[in-house]
């Protein structure tokens, strides 16, 4: 697939662009508002332009890029592939972490969108011994075995599981690098790591006491306040 620009400045698209929206947070299609010119670009000859869309869910702005992949007399071919200048941010339920880690977790994310692999491979690794300091004596056997959980339900190649078992639990040596894939699975990883760790834990244990409540009421051990009042009424 691809775009096309044509001599009369027609912009053409062989497929609409849908992404998630960094503004609404939904999953909208991108619609073109301001796109670049025919004459402008086979004057120029440059390997990317720039296109203007807005978002159709919020009708808030949204940038991107696209690599011009051939020019001739009648039309300029662009790649499908639009890169977005400004990404949608990293969510996670953040209340539910300490703020030490909560602190480095954030940072480590805000890296991710930035596209500085190798800061936020450097953070994810913060992230996870500040986890550990904080969780106490077993807690670094525990994400241990949060990070094999990952590797073994997410299918992550070998080669791809070394050098993120390096990063997150290599303390001793250097961070290794790391490219946009390793990245890709870094922060799906360590978000799941995170969550299973704090949010699920703590949501867990909320609803077993509100289980327990309503069990222990429901068999007269507790005293409702309704009852409570009807009796010194």
């Amino acid at each position: 697939m691809a775009i096309y620009v044509k001599k009369d400045n027609t912009f053409e698209q062989a497929e609409p662009v849908s992404r998630e929206c960094p503004h609404c947070g939904a999953h909208a299609q991108l619609i073109p508002t301001a796109t670049p010119s025919f004459e402008a670009i086979r004057s120029a000859g440059p390997r990317q332009v720039g296109i203007a869309f807005r978002c159709a869910a919020c009708n808030e702005p949204r940038f991107g890029r696209a690599s011009v992949r051939s020019i001739d007399t009648a039309s300029v071919e662009l790649s499908s592939n639009i890169i977005e200048v400004e990404r949608a941010q990293q969510r996670f339920p953040y209340s539910y972490l300490p703020p030490a880690v909560e602190r480095f977790f954030r940072e480590a994310l805000q890296c991710y969108n930035a596209d500085c692999h190798n800061a936020f491979a450097s953070m994810c690794r913060r992230t996870v011994q500040t986890a550990i300091a904080d969780l106490g004596s077993n807690a670094r056997l525990e994400w241990f075995e949060l990070y094999k959980d990952v590797v073994n339900i997410g299918d992550v190649d070998e080669a791809t599981a070394q050098v993120l078992e390096s990063v997150l639990f290599g303390a001793d040596g250097p961070v290794p690098e790391i490219g946009a894939d390793h990245a890709a699975v870094l922060v799906e990883m360590i978000k799941d790591m995170a969550y299973q760790c704090y949010v699920r834990t703590a949501k867990l244990r909320a609803a077993m006491r509100m289980r327990r409540y309503f069990a222990e009421e429901a068999s007269g051990k507790i005293t409702s306040l309704e009852r409570h009042r009807a009796e010194t009424a």
